[in-house]
């Protein structure tokens, strides 16, 4: 049994931040969310990865995520040129993936439930393909699944006007080698790609051993800043586990659930959990409220944030009104002379500097 991450495309739902890098590298909860999935697959006795990267964020993705060592795992690294479809990459990672079955993972999506028991129906039933399914209130949103009561797939439809279930595909499949002849007799979609629906509907059209599972647990897409955000408060929610690794002053109060890297500093502070703050931060005269992740070598001096996920070596400074449900990207600089305050909202992407003259 192999795996297949999708760590490709674009992702122009999440710009600014996604301008100069991966949206698979966005911290959730100070871990990037492509590294939930790796570590999801690697639970369920998977071990050979490969991930599919595009040429723009590739090497990024390849930098910081390395060879699977640090999982358990050995990764291959393999290289889409350009972003067409989800059956298209699985055309290129053939050479990969040779006869062998394999999950296919999006990986910008997180589910709580474990891989293991699909794993094990897949297997033991001797399946094409077993889909996952979640059921959601706008399915018109997604691909949505047809289901008889046994569970097996009648017909998948994507984005449709008039939805045939509530069930959406979630962001993870089952394949065996069949899915490689299927790829090969689809046509690219209106929008120029290779649909791994159309696939599947092959599969399903040839009467193939297609079936569907619903997850218990709850699935988040963190394509968008709101359902980053979503995803930040869940993980922090159900798998923080609290670590005081630093010195922390008589004049500041952690509660709750926190988690502190080492070199941090603070100073005069109220850190309130669920909260993750990464190592060689400095935090002086702020409160830090529940589901707040602050990375690594990050400055908030003066500020107050909450429900809010900050980037690596960002400054925020003097803001004199709290700031919530916002994403400050990497090495962004907010600072303002303290007057009279308003609401303030931000997404900023990496590099940016906002001087707010009120």
């Amino acid at each position: 049994m192999k795996a297949l991450i999708l760590s490709g495309g674009r992702g122009t739902r999440l710009r600014p931040l996604t301008y100069t890098g991966a949206k698979q590298l966005v911290p959730v909860a100070n871990q990037p969310i492509l590294w939930y999935g790796i570590e999801a697959i690697a639970a369920a006795g998977i071990t050979d990865i490969g991930i599919i990267i595009s040429p723009e964020t590739g090497p990024e993705i390849q930098a910081q995520t390395g060879d699977g060592s640090r999982f358990g795992v050995r990764i291959t690294y393999i290289l889409q040129p350009r972003p067409e479809g989800l059956a298209h990459a699985v055309k290129i990672a053939q050479p990969f993936l040779g006869d062998a079955p394999f999950i296919m993972y999006l990986g910008d999506n997180l589910i709580e439930d474990s891989l293991g028991q699909f794993l094990s129906k897949f297997s033991q039933q001797d399946l094409d393909a077993l889909i996952l399914l979640r059921a959601v209130p706008n399915p018109t949103a997604f691909g949505v699944a047809r289901v008889d009561e046994q569970g097996c797939l009648l017909q998948l439809v994507e984005k449709p006007a008039v939805p045939p279930s509530n069930l959406a595909l979630v962001g993870v499949y089952f394949f065996n080698s069949t899915i490689h002849q299927a790829i090969a007799q689809i046509q690219p979609s209106a929008r120029g790609e290779l649909e791994i629906t159309d696939a599947i509907q092959v599969l399903i059209d040839r009467q193939a051993s297609v079936q569907a599972m619903q997850l218990s647990g709850w699935w988040l897409d963190t394509g968008k800043k709101d359902d980053l955000l979503e995803a930040n408060r869940t993980i922090l929610d159900s798998k923080l586990t609290p670590r005081i690794e630093t010195a922390v002053d008589a004049r500041s109060q952690i509660l709750g659930r926190v988690r502190i890297g080492p070199g941090t500093k603070l100073i005069d502070c109220c850190v309130r959990g669920p909260a993750i703050i990464g190592a060689n931060c400095h935090l002086e005269n702020c409160f830090i409220g529940p589901h707040s992740s602050i990375a690594d070598g990050v400055t908030i001096i003066g500020t107050d944030i909450d429900d809010s996920v900050i980037l690596q070596n960002a400054k925020i400074i003097n803001i004199p009104q709290r700031i919530v449900d916002s994403v400050i990207g990497q090495r962004a600089c907010l600072a303002i002379a303290p007057r009279r305050p308003k609401a303030l909202r931000f997404m900023v992407g990496d590099d940016c500097q906002i001087d707010l003259m009120l």
